[in-house]
């Protein structure tokens, strides 16, 4: 971790204590509230639940910090790339998007944004240099891209994207802030679901756009207050509590993916494994340039459906699930969704149990696999 990172997550635990009065609570209190007393001229205060609540602007602090950007909060990672989507394109719009990331993001750009004349292109992550960028209003990136965990260089797209007049989003959910930067490798605005693991703990949807461009976030902070899609305050609550602990959580997901990620790809019940961490992994040079670490999450492929399934379900230590990124280490056949990968593809996400043991269930569940 850069010195710049450990402040990040040394200043965390202490935001609140810079406006604090004597007699404060500690912890951030939780503001229910759709109305506020509101006597007279309306402006300068609080007005309406959809408009403002204070547990958002704790969280949304929080968040900033970890940017070193203005960040907005939604009520789930989809809310903030739509946020993103219908705040800044328009018809005529033409639109780069990975071919394999999150396949929500195609759904909803196919479904909702085409038909209003905004043209969407689909580019492999690990081919987003080739064809160029010329004729794109936006280049949207996501690496590593969720499943398969191919990368692509940030700051050469990011580059080439804005000399031909392009702006650049990046879905930065796989990483987290501590683990990746793409506002410092050049991007204009980062989405990321905070479902994963800066909640952590597999309770809440919530997401956030942050962006140093400020005429962005301005586009972004109207579509929020004007299409209601704004966070809980409860659920804000809950993700200001665990973004205290992301930074610990997080090294220890990704110190144990390495070691777990090491041993998979040397067990002959494996196929094969992706992992940017990984000296042989087709993504590992251009990971080393861009990543501060190299995640939790594992690709294992099997030989087939059936073993794929008897090393999720036969391992004790492994939470059945979609999503990822909780405490708890969980796994899934990804091409159940229609995903593009193999049918003993499984995207391992790695949790906080102490890794040993972890692999000694993972080792005990290979022994079942045929």
């Amino acid at each position: 971790m850069t010195d710049k990172q450990k402040a990040r997550a040394a200043r965390l635990p202490h935001l609140r204590r810079i406006d604090m009065m004597k007699g404060d609570p500690v912890p951030l209190p939780l503001t229910m509230a759709a109305m506020y007393h509101l006597p007279g001229d309306p402006a300068g205060v609080r007005q309406y639940g959809r408009f403002d609540n204070p547990t958002w602007d704790a969280v949304e602090r929080m968040l900033s910090v970890l940017e070193d950007a203005p960040s907005i909060a939604f009520p789930s990672g989809m809310a903030a790339i739509a946020a993103v989507f219908f705040s800044l394109l328009k018809g005529g719009d033409k639109v780069l998007l990975p071919s394999d990331g999150y396949y929500t993001t195609r759904t909803l750009a196919d479904r909702f944004l085409k038909p209003q004349g905004v043209k969407f292109i689909q580019r492999a992550t690990a081919n987003y240099m080739s064809g160029g960028f010329e004729g794109y209003k936006m280049v949207f990136i996501e690496t590593p891209a969720n499943p398969g965990l191919d990368v692509c260089d940030i700051a050469d797209v990011a580059g080439a994207a804005h000399r031909a007049g392009a702006m650049v989003v990046a879905d930065n959910t796989t990483m987290t802030p501590f683990g990746q930067r793409p506002l410092e490798l050049g991007v204009d605005v980062l989405v990321a679901a905070d479902t994963k693991a800066p909640n952590g703990h597999s309770d809440v949807l919530f997401g956030h756009v942050a962006s140093r461009n400020a005429v962005i976030m301005s586009e972004i902070a109207d579509w929020r207050r004007l299409s209601g899609s704004i966070p809980g305050p409860f659920e804000a609550w809950l993700v200001h509590r665990s973004l205290e602990t992301l930074e610990l959580r997080f090294d220890r997901m990704c110190s144990s993916a390495a070691t777990v990620a090491e041993r998979l790809a040397a067990h002959p019940k494996v196929k094969s494994v992706r992992f940017p961490g990984l000296a042989t992994d087709p993504a590992h040079k251009i990971a080393a340039r861009q990543m501060d670490r190299f995640g939790f999450l594992i690709g294992v492929t099997f030989a087939t459906e059936l073993d794929a399934e008897s090393f999720i379900n036969g391992c004790e230590s492994i939470q059945p699930a979609t999503s990822f990124g909780g405490v708890h280490t969980s796994a899934e056949r990804r091409a159940r969704w229609g995903d593009n990968v193999a049918a003993g593809f499984v995207r391992l996400s790695i949790g906080c149990e102490p890794v040993e043991e972890l692999w000694a269930a993972m080792e005990n569940a290979l022994k079942k696999v045929r």
